[in-house]
């Protein structure tokens, strides 16, 4: 495991050195990912400035679950997780999906899979397109995210942050039947991309980096990565949670809300001098800023919240990634992954774990390496009437003059911008029982779903121990669900294609052979449906009128002070796992806040 007294004493040295005599200048209300990402900075760029940090999560520096790249989803559901779930979805049949985000220091990179990868260009130029600013083109993201990039394997020929934060290297145990996860993807006509997949160009199959630190080799997040870097001005108060915002009284009625400090849950006020921003992530910045009295009048009004300002779209615009699973019994003696997760304490998973303590190659090193991003001509073979029926699908399902679903419209017409995810994994990831051996399970995700929901605080009971109401909207309109069908026949394709054909035996475990008619495949996705835990967009960065939430300074609509820095502000769902993203925003906005700092500081 890490040890306790590195990252123990680290967080002991910020907690307390600041000015105790004075009201913190600025308050980030979340220590996750980008919270402690955007605090760094801040204490680096403005020195002499106090910040505070409030997570309502414990500091965890010897967890193993969190630090072990191997024991990755093993804290799902754990104490350091919120344990959301969405209401039923009917067309899932009812079912809840599970909403996981993280409740510790780092946040929900502290519990992903550890993917690490990048969208396209051009769907981060649609950032700066929709908002109408050019520092939130492809460029300048593209440069933040590497600023937080500290790459540490040998030349790929990709683009690489060498001097960031935020670890990444690839794997150092790659299993061998994935070596015929390449050579399948090109023989299915997917091009080989390992030179460009981070670089703004991801169409094509290849291998990909991790968020790994290879000193001993352990996930690199923001509080083990960011946080040590922090000056003497940065305190962080874990386990302690935010009921709301407060504002100063408007000298008059139309005058911008100036946020002066937060209240705890208990009934303390903490002030502060020159902002406050809410770093939360999209499910509870929304819940944030409603419990403060912004948001939809009528629903703050139902919950009996005085209206501050009514700001229609907070917690609208939920985007979520969702995905499909087809699983293979591997050959007998192909050793997988699988026994470091249904066997972990059994001899073999014991040894391995003993050879990572060791600081030795082991199976605990694996993490998530086989990828590959898809436009529908590739997953259609160049089959023109079927990538046209699934756009008019698209096209339907869209709302007009909606600036989000016609930006995913446009990204149909884009052959550089991907619509399917499919990651070959080491081990079984079934949405039914694990029946034992040893497995390959291809996810095939959906980069764009149509499908927009919401989340909103409860109205009968608007507190922030009371969860939030989440409605995705999953499987909403046909197309999503005739998209996620083609992937998972797709990955069906890549299964029964040499040389993948050739590593597993027996007959597909999920679907099964059983799936083949169009309405088992319908039954199949809507029983089967899971989510990737990327939700976005809930408090959309977009003019007001598109329904924006923020502006391109990441200031709530209505407030002079108040920001807010995480995945939230996303207006549109890239094609791509969003710790990247993440990072990016926090490097933006700790340079647009360092720079009104420095006139104050």
């Amino acid at each position: 495991m890490l040890n306790p007294s590195s990252l123990g004493l680290v967080l002991l040295a910020v907690v307390g050195i600041a000015d105790a005599a004075k009201d913190p200048d600025y308050i980030i209300v979340g220590g996750g990912t980008a919270g402690l990402a955007l605090a760094t900075r801040l204490s680096l760029g403005l020195p002499k400035a106090n910040i505070l940090v409030i997570e309502a999560g414990p500091a965890a520096p010897d967890e193993v679950r969190i630090n072990v790249p191997g024991l990755r989803g093993s804290t799902l559901g754990s104490e350091y997780d919120w344990g959301f779930a969405t209401v039923p979805q009917p067309p899932l049949n009812g079912r809840t999906v599970d909403v996981n985000r993280g409740k510790v220091l780092g946040g929900s990179a502290a519990l992903n899979y550890l993917c690490y990868d990048r969208a396209s260009e051009a769907e981060y130029d649609s950032w700066g397109d929709l908002i109408d600013s050019s520092q939130w083109s492809f460029n300048k993201i593209f440069k933040a995210m590497l600023k937080s990039e500290n790459y540490t394997s040998p030349d790929d020929g990709n683009k690489h942050g060498k001097s960031g934060p935020i670890r990444s290297t690839y794997n150092r145990l790659v299993p061998s039947f994935l070596s015929t996860w390449k050579p399948t993807l090109k023989k299915l006509g997917v091009p080989i991309n390992d030179a460009g997949s981070l670089s703004g160009d991801p169409i094509g199959v290849s291998f990909q980096t991790t968020n790994i630190d290879p000193t001993k080799y352990t996930r690199s997040n923001s509080f083990n990565s960011y946080l040590p870097l922090a000056g003497r001005n940065l305190v962080v108060r874990p386990n302690t949670r935010v009921a709301k915002v407060e504002f100063a009284k408007r000298p008059k009625p139309n005058a911008p809300l100036r946020a002066i400090g937060v209240i705890l849950e208990d009934g303390t006020k903490i002030s502060a001098t020159t902002e406050v921003i809410l770093s939360a992530g999209s499910i509870q910045s929304p819940g944030l800023l409603e419990l403060s009295g912004i948001g939809q009048s009528s629903l703050l009004k139902k919950a009996g919240i005085p209206v501050l300002q009514d700001l229609p779209s907070v917690g609208e615009n939920y985007q979520d990634h969702i995905r499909l699973s087809n699983v293979y019994r591997l050959k007998a003696n192909t050793p997988s992954f699988d026994p470091m997760i249904f066997e972990n304490s059994g001899p073999f998973a014991t040894q391995q774990f003993q050879l990572w303590l060791d600081n030795k190659i082991s199976w605990y090193d694996y993490t998530s390496t086989a990828y590959s991003f898809m436009n529908w001509q590739q997953i259609f073979g160049g089959n023109k009437t079927a990538v046209s029926a699934l756009t008019k699908l698209a096209q339907s399902a869209a709302q007009k003059k909606n600036v989000v679903d016609s930006t995913k419209l446009s990204y149909l017409s884009d052959s550089s911008v991907p619509q399917m995810e499919i990651i070959m994994e080491a081990n079984f990831v079934g949405a039914f029982a694990y029946p034992g051996g040893n497995y390959t399970t291809l996810l095939s995700s959906l980069m764009h779903p149509m499908s927009r929901g919401s989340v909103h605080i409860n109205p009968s009971s608007p507190t922030i121990n009371t969860k939030p109401v989440i409605d995705p909207n999953y499987l909403s309109n046909e197309y999503d669900l005739q998209a996620l069908i083609a992937g998972s026949k797709f990955a069906r394709k890549i299964a029964t294609t040499e040389p993948f054909k050739s590593i597993w035996e027996g007959v597909e475990v999920e679907p099964g052979p059983n799936v083949n008619t169009e309405e088992e495949w319908r039954a199949f996705a809507k029983s089967t449906m899971g989510s990737f835990y990327h939700p976005v967009g809930t408090c959309a960065m977009l003019p007001a009128k598109d329904g924006g939430v923020v502006d391109a300074d990441l200031k709530v609509y209505g407030t002079d002070n108040l920001r807010v820095v995480d995945c939230s502000v996303i207006p549109v769902l890239p094609s791509a796992h969003i710790q990247t993203a993440a990072y990016g925003i926090a490097e933006i906005a700790a340079e647009l806040v360092v720079k009104e700092g420095k006139k104050k500081f």
